[in-house]
């Protein structure tokens, strides 16, 4: 272990997501643990920029590993992508002693610590929080599965409906550039159809498929769509576009929207995190730096920050086949 980080800060950057509460718990017991300072950083670059910062203990995180949300809040911060920006930030770090952080965000929270390590040389490890899942070098973000366990709680409630009247239902679900929400919320809810941004299935085809669900039987039909889906405009531009040739159905529009991003994290997104927080810490104290801890193969592994944030994440192929099967 290294001996020259006697004070490591810990912040959440970007959209929230659930365990976010629950990795801050591990990072500051950990340091509790090996006798280091933890400093907890309030919304993110912009309160490192207003050193705005609370020294936090073991007691501190009591009870929180079971809350949705982030204690420490976060923030978009525009001035920290200047370079003066990022100075007033540093010049904070070092004045209230803090030798390093482990910041808990997405893609461009990662890109802010890349760039304050490249030209301050801070030591900063990433920790994946993100329900879209989107980050290269980790199977799961944290957050990723208990919005899936929302999403498919609300279709589930959803199709009570769409049985009880004979309605299709479009339901679109977060995932503006990705779709792993959308297919395995789908697969697990039973949809008849998955419209996701990595597989344009064309309005044609789309209402082809409804025409056969509809002749095999099938009275209501849940289709799950990926905010970023390709397939049309939006998600109602494809309601109008069904009600225009298939006048049959009666279709409905339901947008869970940031409900997914609440709630209480699951046990797996809980473990995950206290996983990924005893790593960071470890990681910066064996004078490692510029990483993301992810976990792969059920394992916690350490990617370069770069690589996490231009490596692009892989969509599913083995479940969008079991889901055309599903649909059958």
């Amino acid at each position: 272990m290294s001996s020259t980080i006697k004070k490591i800060g810990v912040f959440t950057s970007g959209g929230d997501s659930p365990g976010m509460n629950a990795a801050i718990r591990a990072v500051v017991r950990t340091c509790a643990y090996l006798k280091v300072e933890c400093v907890g950083i309030y919304r993110g670059y912009e309160g490192m920029m207003e050193s705005d910062f609370k020294v936090m203990d073991a007691r501190s995180v009591n009870n929180i590993i079971n809350k949705g949300g982030t204690i420490l809040k976060s923030a978009r911060c525009l001035p920290f992508r200047t370079k003066e920006g990022r100075q007033m930030a540093y010049d904070n770090l070092v004045k209230a002693g803090i030798d390093a952080f482990v910041v808990i965000g997405g893609d461009g929270s990662f890109t802010g610590a890349m760039t304050f390590n490249e030209e301050f040389n801070f030591p900063v490890i990433g920790i994946p929080g993100t329900i879209d899942n989107d980050i290269f070098g980790t199977t799961y973000t944290l957050g990723f599965d208990t919005a899936l366990n929302t999403a498919v709680e609300c279709i589930d409630k959803i199709r009570d409906t769409a049985s009880s009247h004979n309605r299709l239902f479009f339901v679109e679900v977060m995932g503006r550039d990705v779709g792993h929400i959308a297919l395995n919320a789908g697969v697990g809810a039973g949809a008849e159809e998955i419209l996701i941004p990595e597989e344009n299935l064309g309005l044609e085809r789309l209402v082809e498929s409804l025409r056969r669900s509809r002749l095999s039987g099938k009275s209501s039909s849940i289709v799950v769509v990926a905010e970023g889906d390709k397939t049309g405009k939006n998600v109602f531009e494809l309601k109008e576009y069904v009600e225009e040739h298939l006048p049959d159905y009666d279709v409905r529009v339901s947008v869970l929207g940031h409900m997914q991003r609440g709630g209480s994290p699951s046990c797996f997104d809980r473990v995950l995190a206290s996983r990924m927080g005893v790593r960071a810490v470890e990681a910066l104290l064996e004078g490692k730096t510029n990483l993301m801890v992810g976990v792969q193969d059920n394992k916690i592994t350490l990617t370069p920050i770069s690589k996490a944030i231009k490596g692009h994440t892989k969509i599913d192929k083995e479940l969008i086949r079991v889901s055309d099967i599903m649909s059958t």
